[in-house]
């Protein structure tokens, strides 16, 4: 080899030397960089944070522990100092069944469209009382004339109950009765306002006078005009001048009776027949 050619690939390798060592020397410095850079922004969030930050969170105190005696003969409650007792309000039941009261009566309810009961050949035991289907219904807003009232006018005493009750029979004459007693109602007497058809049966007794209004109810005008009016009880006791006189009570006249077997008649055979051989 010649002496040029030694000194060029010397020069070569140094070049290649300067280059190597030059790269290096940009990678640490870029590396470098980078970790002064990563070292600022931790520099900068921990001077942003909070002062308090960096203190600890206090652990929660845990409660001491109690500790008794056990005794398989006594059962008792841990020993607790009075100050450590604090009262509640007691929560609201569950439910109604937890108030352990005593049981409500079911309640009848009636439908929207319902108008009453209906009553079919209702029967009048009295001037104001209906009894049908079971039930025996006073009339409200009446006060009831019992069969067995007397009334008096200008001194004369006559059965104005009953002839209340006979008007009473003739106005239903076995109409259905509606009546606003529930449909399973007892068997007591119930007071209930009833209509025939469209007809007031309380409007129907104090107006034509056979029934006395109630103090305090609806037919109390009512009332008034039909005593002014002298209808029904009010009224003079009915004239029987147009009917028959009643018949005379029937006396049964005494005859003497024979006994069935006379001892003298069986003594004495007929005449027709023959005496008894001997």
């Amino acid at each position: 080899m010649s002496p040029l050619h030694a000194a060029a690939a010397v020069l070569t390798i140094l070049a290649m030397g300067a280059a190597i060592a030059a790269g290096g020397r940009a990678v640490l410095q870029d590396e470098n960089r980078r970790v002064a850079a990563r070292a600022q922004a931790s520099i900068a969030a921990q001077s942003q944070a909070p002062a308090t930050s960096a203190n600890p969170r206090p652990k929660a105190a845990s409660p001491e522990a109690r500790s008794r005696a056990i005794d398989p003969e006594v059962v008792a409650p841990p020993q607790l100092q009075p100050q450590e007792l604090e009262r509640v309000e007691p929560r609201a039941p569950l439910s109604e069944l937890a108030l352990a009261g005593p049981p409500k009566p079911p309640k009848t309810k009636m439908p929207d469209d319902w108008n009453g009961t209906k009553l079919f050949q209702p029967v009048a035991s009295a001037a104001g009382v209906i009894g049908a289907k079971g039930y025996s219904v006073a009339i409200s807003g009446v006060d009831i004339v019992r069969q067995d009232e007397t009334c008096t006018d200008g001194g004369k005493s006559w059965t104005c109950g009953t002839r209340a009750r006979t008007a009473f029979r003739a106005f239903l004459r076995g109409r259905a009765v509606v009546c606003t007693v529930p449909p399973e109602g007892g068997r007591d007497l119930i007071t209930a306002e009833c209509r025939v058809g469209n007809q007031d049966v309380g409007q129907w007794l104090i107006e034509n006078g056979w029934a006395r209004a109630a103090k305090g109810g609806p037919y109390v005008e009512a009332g008034e005009k039909a005593r002014m009016a002298r209808k029904g009880i009010f009224g003079p006791a009915p004239s029987l001048s147009g009917l028959p006189p009643a018949p005379a009570p029937f006396a049964a006249t005494a005859q003497p009776t024979q006994p069935i077997l006379d001892p003298s008649a069986a003594a004495t055979p007929p005449a027709d027949q023959p005496a008894p051989s001997e």
